[in-house]
């Protein structure tokens, strides 16, 4: 099982998606000899999952079934266990088309939090490629390390445990892009333009807050960076629902009205009932600010 290289059957030591329902979804990994509880009942991993196809329909002692689904970045960004505040797919896909990246795509990346941006990351640079992140705390670090190596990735990222506003990325004119999610982005911006290459990387920085926003681009500008902009990416959500609307009372056609001449004595019935249709309906609550994203590229 790879993150990056899809597998048809489920194996031993996988990680694997149990989805129960919308929004209602978990990760497992999958062992000889392991049980795991669901409302639905006992899914037991050596005669339900194991050898079994992705995306099988699997039925628990309860009667209850779930679907195994293969593991994505998308699904490992909504199941992962958080260890910091993560990225989700809003802002991971405009980063990864705003830096510009590609299939041996070389990126440095600060801090690893919890993986959520570095699987996509690694996904979307995969198979040449190559992700170099670093954690400046040391537990988070070390995890990062074991979990890429469950989800098979481990060739294509290498972790390092150091604080990147005074020790840097540990690389030098390679990478093609940067991205900064720090609580100074501003104090590690010189060592992001040591890393990119010669002329023309790409930098982001996710920053929660305007004033640290002022500040990374008042350090960009001093570095030499160009084309500097930031954006706030907001996600509406519709549900696709059935509602019942009256249907109006219109008046007779213009043929009726022309067949009685000029009698208007006999005012039109008005037309009873109701249709039901198709619409697309907001929610109620929307996710509102998440952060603010900003890029520029060396000039």
């Amino acid at each position: 099982m790879s993150f990056v290289e899809y597998g048809y059957t489920i194996k031993d030591g996988d990680t694997a998606i149990v989805f129960l329902g919308h929004e209602s979804m978990f990760p497992v990994k999958v062992q000889h000899g392991t049980v795991t509880q669901t409302k639905y009942g006992v899914i037991r991993h050596s005669t339900d999952l194991i050898g079994k196809k992705y995306g099988s329909k699997v039925t628990c002692s309860k009667g209850g079934w779930v679907f195994i689904l293969h593991p994505t970045p998308e699904l490992w960004t909504m199941n992962l266990p958080h260890r910091t505040q993560i990225l989700y797919s809003t802002d991971i896909s405009i980063i990864t088309m705003m830096l510009e990246l590609k299939p041996g795509s070389i990126v440095c990346e600060s801090g690893t939090g919890s993986g959520s941006l570095s699987h996509a990351l690694i996904r979307t640079v995969a198979p040449t490629g190559h992700l170099y992140t670093v954690e400046f705390h040391q537990q988070r670090a070390e995890k990062a390390r074991e979990e890429f190596k469950e989800h098979g990735v481990e060739h294509l990222v290498t972790v390092t445990n150091q604080d990147v506003c005074k020790n840097g990325f540990g690389v030098s004119n390679v990478a093609d892009a940067v991205f900064l999610d720090i609580p100074s982005p501003w104090e590690a911006i010189g060592h992001a333009k040591s890393a990119l290459k010669a002329e023309g990387g790409r930098i982001c920085s996710f920053s929660p807050c305007i004033e640290q926003v002022q500040r990374t681009c008042l350090a960009m500008e001093e570095y030499g960076f160009t084309e500097i902009n930031t954006l706030e990416i907001l996600l509406r959500v519709y549900n696709v629902r059935t509602i019942s609307l009256q249907i109006p009372d219109l008046g007779k056609a213009a043929e009726d009205n022309s067949s009685t001449g000029s009698d208007s004595s006999n005012p039109s019935n008005p037309q009873q009932g109701a249709v039901q249709f198709k619409s697309g309906v907001p929610l109620r609550e929307m996710v509102g600010h998440t952060g603010y994203l900003t890029f520029a590229t060396k000039s």
